[in-house]
């Protein structure tokens, strides 16, 4: 990436901290062993695999036996909803509708193949709907699945809420908190959950590696075989990965309060610049409890790829919230749950800041925005509005 590019794309993957770098390459270089041999050079993998985990779980807030590593949250999310259904006789499960695309994915398939399938809505504000969900969260419920703060938008989840309502009817609840992690306190313990899937590159730790944090005494089945992760996920541990995440999880502890302020701070005074200076901005979620970090807005009624083609012209980089496909983009399943049209929900740009972010950045992407997209605002306010087509 060009170094003078201003990532505003955090919410996607953040860049891996010097940390984190350093404790892959030391685990390459040092404990390449295998952490389930018994002889010395695979006892110190052992060693630096349970420092690891003790990293990862004070970070977490959970107890280090609960931590379950994994190649990242699309794994942790399977194991979380196709144990719920293994471990017992109950069916059904209940999602909000504004899942991230991997875990609404796996909920369809699975009532396409018959099990039942709820889903949460959300207001026009993307705040779940308590009462709505209180209808749903019955007694043949087997899990409970929400994010704790949806990665388009950034609105929080009522997670304690749900977790209440969920053990009250006898089911599991379970909570991506991927977009959670480095961005707000986080603790396992106190959220009431009984399943937390992370991802480390969503915090300056590598891709390929997360973890399913899995509630003591909790009998979930493992999706993969093996005796490896206290018989809960089978094969090798990937080491150099796990001790980037526990890197990164170090220096997320140790910075976390301050990252929030100023990345609040900034995301502040972006979303307040661009109100300002443009005609037709619309921010979504502004009016719920949001992470410090994520602004998702529109301008007007252009099509997001058309802004951030725009934006990365001027070396600013973000990104939309709609699902790309070969045929283009299609219309955002978050921004359509909240109640917009076909048309704006294909107009939603997110841009999402990290603790590397600097008021710098901010003013290079208002000045970008604000130049570039006002004559194209002009020109959409002049021209007759466009009937969109639903994609069949």
């Amino acid at each position: 990436m060009n170094t003078a590019t201003v990532y505003l794309d955090h919410n996607a993957t953040t860049r891996p901290v010097p940390e984190a770098v350093a404790a892959m390459v030391q685990a390459l270089q040092q404990c390449w062993a295998n952490p389930s041999s018994t002889h010395e050079p695979g006892q110190d993998a052992r060693r630096l695999l349970a420092q690891a985990r003790g990293r990862v779980a004070a970070f977490l807030g959970c107890q280090a036996a609960e931590v379950v590593f994994t190649s990242g949250a699309t794994e942790a999310n399977h194991m979380a909803l196709l144990g719920a259904l293994k471990a017992g006789t109950r069916r059904r499960l209940v999602l909000s509708a504004v899942e991230h695309p991997g875990l609404l994915a796996l909920g369809l398939r699975l009532g396409a193949e018959g099990v039942p399938v709820d889903f949460i809505p959300v207001d026009a504000q993307g705040r779940l709907d308590l009462a709505a969900a209180r209808s749903l969260i019955r007694d043949d419920v087997a899990l409970v699945s929400v994010m704790g703060a949806n990665n388009e938008t950034g609105v929080l989840m009522p997670v304690a809420e749900l977790a209440a309502l969920a053990h009250a009817a006898g089911a599991w609840m379970h909570v991506d908190a991927t977009q959670l992690a480095g961005k707000a306190p986080l603790s396992f313990a106190a959220s009431g959950a009984d399943l937390m899937s992370v991802s480390a590159h969503k915090l300056g730790g590598p891709k390929g590696v997360g973890a399913l944090l899995v509630r003591k005494g909790l009998p979930l089945p493992p999706l993969l075989a093996g005796r490896q992760e206290r018989h809960r996920r089978g094969g090798t541990e990937n080491l150099p990965g796990i001790a980037g995440f526990a890197a990164a999880c170090k220096r997320a502890a140790a910075t976390l309060a301050a990252d929030i302020a100023r990345m609040e701070a900034l995301r502040r005074r972006l979303e307040e610049a661009l109100l300002a200076a443009l005609p037709g901005v619309h921010v979504y979620g502004r009016a719920a409890e949001r992470l410090c970090n994520t602004l998702c807005l529109r301008f007007g009624t252009l099509d997001a790829e058309q802004v951030l083609s725009q934006l990365e012209r001027a070396g600013i980089v973000a990104s939309s919230g709609a699902a790309c496909s070969a045929g283009g983009t299609q219309p955002s399943h978050v921004l359509r749950a909240m109640g917009e049209s076909p048309l704006h929900a294909k107009a939603g740009v997110r841009l999402s800041l990290g603790p590397d972010t600097t008021p710098e950045h901010i003013a290079a992407a208002i000045a970008a925005a604000t130049g570039r997209l006002r004559p194209l605002l002009a020109q959409a306010a002049a021209a007759p509005q466009p009937v969109f087509q639903e994609t069949p």
